[in-house]
């Protein structure tokens, strides 16, 4: 939880001990995002844990918008996150891909203006 929310800065949702199963329903998400949020899990069982941090197999599926790239990307940096793929631009935006502390690949994306998934 501590890199979620204090590196990337997401707001902690819900963090709620479960007796019965002997673990926490922690919650994260973006501050300010109004649309998914994510369940932060540990491995319950031998056969999940070579899964973690490699869900998709190595490729990117967590984009992290932004509204500012430079300013972002240069926070991101500075605490030390590491980045996989420097800053690229591209028709649909501003887009480096960076590695959590479990090995998922996301990225830090701002789309152009006028982009269909923009806001």
């Amino acid at each position: 939880m501590g890199f979620y929310c204090g590196v990337l800065d997401f707001e902690l949702l819900e963090d709620t001990y479960q007796p019965e199963q002997d673990k926490r329903w922690v919650v994260v998400r973006p501050k300010g995002g109004q649309g998914a949020s994510m369940v932060l899990a540990r491995a319950s069982k031998p056969e999940q844990e070579p899964f973690v941090g490699n869900q998709t197999g190595g490729r990117v599926f967590l984009f992290l918008n932004t509204d500012d790239f430079a300013r972002d990307h240069q926070r991101l940096k500075a605490a030390g996150v590491e980045f996989v793929r420097e800053p690229q631009t591209h028709d649909y935006g501003t887009v480096a891909v960076f590695r959590d502390i479990y090995g998922n690949l996301w990225d830090l994306l701002q789309l152009t203006a006028g982009h269909p998934a923009a806001s």
